[in-house]
C-alpha cells in the first residue's frame, strides 16, 4: 500500500482522535497565555511563533503521542517548515509518530454577515496545496463560523466550504470542511439542523473519489450528524471543542459514537511552560486518556 493509503485508512477506521496543533496569528497569544507564556515573553510576531512551536514540539515529543490514540494532527502552516529531531514537522509526525499530518489552509474569517462568518480569501492557495503534498501533507482543514440560525447565510457558508474542498481534491490531498457552529448561539440547535441539511446537499454535488471529512460542533441532540458519517464520500467526522472545557467536551462527544474529537484547547487545558517534563508528560497524557476514551465510546 502506498503512504497516502496507509494514511486514509488510519484516518478512516482507526480508533483515536486528530490533535488541533494549528494555533495560528490569531490564536497564538491566548494559547500562550493558558500555557503560562506572557506576551512580555516575547517582542516579535517571529519570537511568538518560536514559543508557540516550542510548545507543539515539547506536546509532540511526548511519550504518549503516538497513534494508538492520536491518528492526525493539524499544523499551522508556518509549522510545515519547522522541524522536530533534525526533520520536517511531517515527516516526524508520520514516520516516528505514525500521526497523519494535516495542515490548516485558512486565513481568517470576514465579518459576521446574515449571521454567519465567511473565510477570508486565500491568494495563491494552489501554491500553497502544491507545496503542503510535496512536504507530506495528508490533508487540510478550513474553518468558518456560524453564529445563528440563518438558512441564508448557513447555505453560502457550506457553499464556499464544499467550492474550497474541490480544489483541495484536485491537488491530491483530503479536506476537513469546519462549518463551525458557536456554541453560545442562542438557536444553536436550530443552526444544527439547518447546517446538517446544507451539508447532506453539498455532499450529493460530490462524484465517487471525491472523499471529505466533515469538522463539526459537538451538536446538541445526540447523533445529529450520523447520517453525515453514513455518507459514502465522507471518510470521517471529527467534533472541535468549541470552548467547551475538557471534561465538559468529552461528556458530550461521549453521546456521539459516530464523531471522534479534534481538540485543540482540550487537549492542552492545565499544560504550563514551566512544568517539568514529567509532570507535562503526565498531564498531557490524562487529557489524551480523555479524550481517546470520549472518541472510542
Amino acid at each position: 500500500m502506498s503512504v497516502m493509503s496507509d494514511q486514509a485508512k488510519q484516518i478512516e477506521t482507526g480508533a483515536g482522535f486528530i490533535a488541533a496543533l494549528d494555533q495560528s496569528g490569531g490564536s497564538t497569544p491566548k494559547a500562550l497565555g493558558l500555557y503560562g507564556v506572557d506576551a512580555s515573553a516575547y517582542g516579535s510576531e517571529t519570537e511568538m511563533f518560536a514559543e508557540v512551536q516550542k510548545m507543539r514540539a515539547r506536546i509532540i515529543l511526548a511519550p504518549d503521542f503516538n497513534n494508538k490514540k492520536v491518528l492526525g494532527a493539524i499544523l499551522f502552516e508556518r509549522t510545515m517548515g519547522e522541524e522536530i529531531g533534525g526533520k520536517s514537522v511531517p515527516d516526524y509526525l508520520w514516520n516516528d509518530c505514525g500521526v497523519v499530518p494535516f495542515l490548516k489552509i485558512d486565513k481568517g474569517l470576514e465579518d459576521e454577515a446574515n449571521g454567519v462568518q465567511l473565510m477570508k480569501p486565500m491568494p495563491g492557495i494552489e501554491a500553497t496545496l502544491a507545496a503542503a503534498k510535496i512536504a507530506g501533507i495528508f490533508g487540510t482543514k478550513e474553518r468558518s463560523v456560524v453564529n445563528s440560525a440563518n438558512a441564508d447565510g448557513i447555505a453560502q457558508i457550506v457553499a464556499q466550504q464544499f467550492e474550497l474542498a474541490k480544489t483541495v481534491i484536485a491537488a491530491g490531498l483530503v479536506p476537513i470542511v469546519e462549518p463551525e457552529v458557536n456554541i453560545h448561539a442562542d438557536d444553536k440547535a436550530q443552526a444544527e439542523d439547518m447546517l446538517r441539511d446544507a451539508l447532506m446537499a453539498q455532499l450529493e454535488t460530490l462524484e465517487e473519489g471525491q472523499n471529505v471529512m466533515l469538522k463539526l460542533t459537538i451538536p446538541d441532540v445526540a447523533g445529529q450528524y450520523d447520517g453525515l458519517a453514513d455518507h459514502p464520500r465522507v471518510m470521517r467526522v471529527v467534533a472541535l471543542s468549541g470552548g467547551y472545557s475538557t471534561d465538559d467536551a468529552c461528556a458530550r462527544l461521549a453521546k456521539n459514537s459516530k464523531m471522534i474529537a479534534s481538540f485543540s484547547r482540550a487537549l492542552t487545558e492545565g499544560l504550563q511552560r514551566d512544568m517539568s517534563d514529567a509532570e507535562f508528560d503526565a498531564a498531557l497524557g490524562v487529557n489524551i486518556g480523555k479524550i481517546y476514551d470520549a472518541s472510542v465510546a
